[in-house]
């Protein structure tokens, strides 16, 4: 008979890595299976890690784990064709301990984490592909992989396999998510010396900035592009949702070399090297596309529950976080000896009451509005940057002149009656 696991976790992110370090830490018997050759060699997010969540799985973690930078400045740019409004914080407060949030390289982090996991009594399998779950009167048993006599069987299994869940639609947990609830993105590793990244980036050595950018970053279709600082070197990068991309014939690497042309970001690269190109689909659709997440004898985690916050650019925190509620249900479950969907529902029932839930309601209907009236990038973000160009441009027009003059390029471009809809209809998306 094939080995019997407490529980079986598909996929080495984020997530599955924080429910299957907490399982073992609690002294339960944990399989830990990963596609990649390595924890994080499949794995692509920006490269922002947040303190708070990490934290709460493994204390003071920033005190061996590989990260990059504490980040201490967020930049947020509107982009137009030749400028920038540009508005952030820089905290200096940030950049001691207890720290806010780090810029990482997922090959090394994950690699990292995972080892942690291991350290608990984790059994990571590497280069294994789980083909379907096993389910036997109705009940999730365990998993198939490709390996010979590669059926392995546990009380629950939890999947973290990613956003496309080849196991979650298998199970009829959720259909072919649209192309409007996903984004496709790419990304760039360019390797930098540091001194160039703390001089143009105004840092110092232990110091790092994030950089967002709407509008023509995307060809004023609805996504964002990133300029992230390492220690040594610069992620860059692009992403649009998949309906746009495919709407506008855009490719995605094309995008990504336009981006790194624009002649606000081009001085920011120059000298570069190019060293890993990278590109991934990540959840888009939010709330309304978070699907069954507790069945019989099965649970589902992180970007495979489609839990992102596309507004905030949050998805590793709230990855961490689902990972780590559902051990503790797990936990509760065993102590009961009951693995049904009921008893597991408590994972449901604590994800529904965390912040992720929450936030991801607060901005339920964001994508959908931005998705569906491309005007907020393709009219209003260039529309701003030219307002900021004239009220700031010194020709001896008074202030007053020149305000009413903005007001009057908004409105007689989209219409006064149309320029409050949009204004109303964008606070209520994210109010």
């Amino acid at each position: 008979m094939s080995e019997k696991f407490d529980v079986i976790v598909v996929g080495a992110g984020p997530a599955g890595t924080s429910c299957a370090y907490t399982c073992a830490k609690n002294g339960l018997k944990v399989l830990q299976i990963e596609r990649g050759e390595y924890p994080g060699s499949k794995n692509v997010m920006g490269g922002v890690l947040y303190r708070k969540q990490m934290e709460e799985i493994i204390p003071e973690f920033w005190k061996e784990a590989p990260l990059e930078r504490p980040v201490i400045e967020q930049r947020f740019w509107m982009m137009d064709k030749e400028s920038t409004v540009t508005f952030g914080y820089k905290g200096l407060e940030w950049g001691v301990e207890p720290y806010n949030n780090f810029t990482v390289l997922r090959a090394h982090f994950d690699q990292w984490f995972a080892k942690k996991g291991v350290e608990q009594g984790v059994l990571l399998i590497n280069e294994t592909v789980v083909l379907e779950c096993i389910v036997e009167n109705g009940k999730v048993v365990g998993v198939r992989t490709d390996r010979p006599d590669g059926d392995v069987y546990a009380d629950v299994v939890v999947l973290a396999d990613g956003v496309n869940s080849l196991l979650g639609k298998q199970l009829g947990f959720h259909k072919e998510f649209r192309p409007d609830e996903v984004a496709l993105t790419v990304m760039e590793v360019v390797n930098l010396p540091k001194e160039k990244i703390n001089d143009r980036f105004n840092l110092e050595d232990n110091q790092g900035c994030t950089i967002e950018i709407f509008g023509d970053s995307t060809k004023g279709n609805l996504g964002t592009a990133f300029i992230y600082t390492n220690k040594e070197s610069i992620n860059i990068g692009v992403g649009t949702t998949l309906s746009s991309m495919i709407n506008a014939k855009l490719r995605p690497y094309d995008l990504l070399d336009y981006l790194k042309t624009h002649p606000v970001v081009r001085p920011l690269m120059e000298g570069g090297e190019s060293a890993e190109y990278l590109a991934h689909l990540i959840p888009e659709g939010g709330y309304h596309s978070v699907p069954k997440v507790a069945g019989n004898g099965v649970l589902v985690v992180g970007d495979a529950a489609q839990l992102v916050n596309a507004i905030h650019r949050e998805g590793s925190n709230m990855a961490m976080k689902s990972g780590q509620i559902a051990a503790e249900a797990i936990l509760q479950a065993k102590k009961r000896n009951d693995f049904s969907e009921a008893s597991l529902n408590h994972y449901r029932e604590a994800l529904y009451e965390s912040f992720i839930m929450k936030d991801l309601e607060k901005y339920k209907d964001a994508t959908h509005v931005f998705e569906h009236y491309p005007q907020y990038f393709k009219e209003y973000v260039p529309l701003m940057n030219k307002a900021a160009s004239k009220f700031f441009t010194v020709d001896g027009t008074s202030k007053k002149e020149k305000q009413k003059q903005i007001m009057k390029s908004f409105t007689s471009e989209r219409g006064t009656i149309k320029v409050f809809k949009d204004m109303y209809r964008a606070w209520k998306a994210v109010k």
